[in-house]
């Protein structure tokens, strides 16, 4: 069974918002690498969205971009892609595939068909998951600002609190630092 990792940017003050954080060859470098430790991709139908328009294109070099940007969209490229969408079941984009069903149920057998693991990139759903306990870690990329909006981190709220065990922090030279935690038991 592959381990549930959940991976975002964040602000210091908890901003998820994608429009803010350094995007920098550094910080694409970081989830690149990410990208090729894990087996598949698990979104919410708006992240989906908000990716596929614009990675396939610079994947396939009708956008110009620097190398290590260009070098995350291949991997995206090529990376299963799973969607949860209550509201949309095509999803054309390469390796793109609908879960449905019940949530627990569908992401579980997701976890133990992928041993290499899934990274979940959407907030929202991330939530979710974590009210269902199916999250195993977390790999923040936290940047230094503030941003006084949102949206934030677990803006919908989790039942109870949770307890991380650090694994390693590792700042970056922008200033960043690559937060990664386990589920304390």
């Amino acid at each position: 069974m592959g381990l549930l990792t959940f991976s975002i940017n964040v602000t210091l003050d908890g901003c998820v918002d994608h429009q803010e954080g350094i995007a920098d060859d550094e910080t694409h470098a970081l989830f690149t690498n990410l990208l090729e430790q894990s087996g598949a991709m698990l979104w919410g139908r708006t992240t989906y969205e908000m990716m596929e328009i614009y990675w396939p294109l610079v994947a396939s070099g009708e956008v110009d971009a620097p190398p290590a940007l260009r070098e995350w969209a291949l991997k995206l490229e090529t990376m299963p892609k799973y969607v949860v969408s209550a509201t949309r079941s095509n999803f054309p984009w390469t390796n793109s595939h609908h879960l449905v069903g019940d949530l627990r149920t569908t992401v579980q057998e997701l976890k133990d068909s992928t041993p290499e693991g899934v990274l979940v990139g959407s907030g929202k759903l991330a939530t979710e998951l974590d009210r269902l306990d199916l999250i195993d870690e977390y790999r923040f990329l936290v940047h230094p600002m503030i941003t006084g909006h949102g949206p934030t981190l677990y803006q919908g709220g989790l039942p109870r609190t949770r307890r991380l065990e650090l694994i390693s922090a590792e700042p970056l030279s922008n200033g960043a630092v690559s937060m990664h935690y386990r589920r304390a038991a």
